[in-house]
């Protein structure tokens, strides 16, 4: 079965060029992948405690800057030959961690600024964000794939990032809440034809 790109996949291959020397450069120091893994969440934990306090453009700039972290813990443990299934769970779950972080420094935001609607939209990207990578991952454990959608992680950074630097967060949160939820009904729609077309084969026909 023929395994397609995501845009994440799409992007480190693009920024190999310098993804590789600065991965080099940070094991050359002494630094694990998995150390880097949390710098990156410690980064996420600061952009969400600005986002909390209502200074949006300053965690907005924190996150982006934190961001591209995420593409170095695994470009470090290529380069060290150690890539592993552990590190990549653990990359996954800091991921998810990063993500929810972030978005619960919003709402915590809008709940203390009396922006009800926006809570509960964010809420809705929240849960949206966390079904994407779940289906993924329900769907690989039955051998399936469901790599496919609208707005994976890159997408969804790069949207909310850029919505809270330059201050039209509750714009981001809509785009989220309604393209996550919608790419993880579509990674349904996916699993459920590679579950018929297996059903079909199991049969003979």
């Amino acid at each position: 079965m023929r395994v397609k790109k995501t845009f994440t996949d799409f992007l480190r291959v693009t920024f190999k060029w310098i993804l590789d020397p600065i991965g080099g450069f940070l094991n050359k120091i002494g630094l694990t992948p998995n150390s880097v893994t949390l710098i990156g969440v410690a980064g996420n934990v600061a952009a969400a405690y600005f986002v909390a306090r209502g200074e949006l453009v300053t965690g907005g700039i924190i996150m982006l800057i934190a961001w591209p972290i995420d593409a170095l813990d695994g470009t470090m443990a290529r380069l060290r030959g150690e890539a592993s299934d552990w590190g990549a769970f653990v990359d996954s779950v800091s991921d998810r961690y990063s993500e929810l972080i972030i978005l619960g420094g919003l709402l915590y935001h809008f709940s203390m600024t009396n922006q009800d609607v926006a809570s509960v939209v964010t809420f809705a990207a929240a849960a949206g964000s966390i079904l994407v990578s779940y289906v993924k991952a329900r769907a690989e454990a039955q051998s399936f794939s469901a790599k496919e959608g609208l707005l994976t992680r890159a997408e969804r950074y790069l949207v909310l990032g850029p919505s809270l630097v330059f201050g039209f967060p509750v714009i981001g949160v809509w785009i989220i809440a309604v393209l996550a939820n919608f790419t993880a009904l579509q990674r349904i729609w996916v699993v459920r034809a590679q579950a018929h077309r297996r059903a079909i084969e199991s049969k003979g026909v």
